[in-house]
């Protein structure tokens, strides 16, 4: 097959990487395909080249052009700086760009050892790479900005985790992979050479309305909140959590990337975690916002040392930037509140009001331990008039009367038509998604060499908006003694 790589990370960042070649596999053989995806990415594939696909995405033969490069990161994992983490177990093979001329990624995940693993084998099971794949495809359907799965081979090999597991490969795709850690690396060596070409880089890359990064890094810092902000928000509104929110896991581009311990909510609780390794509550659904501004000062303390200004100047304009974040988020949020609750006029009169009902709906869901993603969904019904599949979910009917009283009283302030609104609702509130026993269900028939599970649950997620009879079974929440004791784990 052809790839038309244009791989500028290469090319242009000699030096802050490690060249190195995936490990050759025993068997491989193709579990998931994206032909969307590889069709979105501008590759040729042809039906002649479907039997060469295994061998190319396990790394066994790379396509020409390729340049598999491990790249050097840090993170604050936990709120400790590792300083020396990297890529241990994927490689960068190269960049193209798509059909929409957008530059995008092409990496393995599961690729085997490199100059960062460190004690790892630089491996991956194939249960973990397969929930990359739903996850991912997930939250494409969601619309929220995310890293994607190309492609999964198994390795017919296994690895040895806490059990014995098959082994897989993953190929992701992503806008690019440059992360908060990115720059902690460098800054922390103070490298500032290194820093100054990687910033100009990214800046060109991601924020090409910028220019030179000595003038333009507090612009970047703000551009790069602004998007993080905008994701989280969308996190928020679908009850989403992501499990380990570490530095090295925030891209820059403002994609979700990652998709070990995450996991959806089910009854609404801000502190919800289901991470096996948060044991205090760090990354719980509520505390996301608050951890992406704290990432964020760590980005703008690595982008210090590029700031020619004197330095009180410069942590005084850093902080404020970061003091921001909060503003940004809150609108973002209250923007998708609004979309969820059917109201589309926004003013500074109604924005406190707004907020407030938006609130106290989420705490009638937190109270009456409503399932966050039926109980937004179902409120949809009852902008056209039939509550009952709402207040099938609510234990405190009283309760809930007077809060929707309130919401109607809202909605009429609009000329909305009710049919209108209920269906844009139902566009901003899913009937479907990835819950958290139907995925532990799929997986554990993947391993077992049984695909269909799988396959039928990625077929559901594509259309998380419309309800039908045939996924009926995926939209209903799990048994609450199974969501009492679930974890998620990192899968490395």
């Amino acid at each position: 097959m052809r790839i038309a790589f244009d791989n500028t990370y290469a090319h242009e960042l000699q030096g802050l990487y490690a060249p190195c070649q995936p490990y050759q596999v025993a068997a491989p053989s193709l579990v998931f395909w994206n032909q969307a995806l590889a069709n979105e990415l501008g590759l040729a594939v042809e039906d002649a080249d479907i039997p060469s696909l295994p061998a190319v995405f396990s790394g066994n033969v790379l396509p020409q052009g390729a340049t598999p490069i491990a790249q050097a990161y840090a993170g604050h994992q936990f709120g400790q700086l590792s300083p020396s983490l990297g890529d241990g177990r994927a490689l960068l093979i190269g960049e193209v760009l798509d059909c929409q001329h957008r530059r995008r990624d092409i990496a393995f995940k599961g690729s085997g050892r490199t100059p960062f693993s460190r004690n790892g084998d630089g491996k991956a099971a194939l249960g973990p790479m397969l929930r990359e794949v739903l996850l991912g495809e997930a939250m494409h359907a969601l619309s929220i900005p995310t890293t994607r799965a190309l492609a999964v081979v198994s390795t017919g090999e296994v690895v040895y985790r806490d059990q014995v597991l098959p082994g897989a490969v993953l190929t992701r795709v992503a806008a690019s992979h440059i992360r908060v850690g990115t720059f902690e690396y460098f800054a922390a060596r103070g490298e500032l050479e290194s820093l100054k070409r990687l910033a100009a880089y990214t800046i060109t890359r991601h924020t090409p309305q910028l220019q030179a990064p000595q003038l333009h890094w507090l612009d970047f810092l703000r551009e790069v909140s602004q998007r993080q902000a905008a994701l989280i928000a969308q996190w928020m509104s679908i009850g989403f959590i992501h499990g380990v929110m570490n530095t090295d896991n925030m891209t820059i581009s403002g994609e979700t990337i990652d998709y070990g311990p995450c996991a959806f909510m089910e009854a609404y609780d801000p502190h919800t975690v289901f991470s096996s390794i948060d044991h205090q509550g760090r990354y719980a659904f509520g505390n996301q916002p608050h951890i992406a501004q704290w990432n964020l000062a760590r980005l703008a303390e690595a982008l210090l040392p590029l700031s020619e200004m004197p330095p009180e100047q410069t942590l005084a304009e850093a902080e404020a930037v970061i003091n921001s974040f909060p503003n940004m988020y809150h609108q973002q949020w209250l923007k998708n509140m609004r979309a969820k609750l059917g109201l589309s006029s926004a003013n500074d009169e109604a924005d406190s009001a707004d907020e407030m009902l938006a609130q106290d709906w989420l705490e009638l869901l937190q109270v009456n331990k409503v399932d966050f993603t039926l109980g937004w969904r179902y409120l949809a019904d009852a902008a056209e008039g039939d509550e009952s599949r709402l207040r099938n979910l609510f234990a405190d009917q009283s309760a809930l009367s007077i809060w929707l009283a309130r919401w109607h009283a809202r909605l009429h302030a609009e000329e909305t038509p009710s049919a209108t609104r209920a269906n844009s609702m139902r566009q901003h509130n899913p009937w479907l998604i990835p819950r958290n026993h139907r995925v532990e269900e799929a997986l554990a028939a993947a391993i077992n060499g049984e695909l269909a599970p799988f396959e039928k649950l990625l077929a559901a997620l594509k259309s998380p908006y419309q309800e039908t009879a045939l996924y009926a079974d995926y939209a209903e929440p799990a048994p609450e003694e199974m969501t009492m004791n679930y974890q998620t784990f990192c899968g490395t």
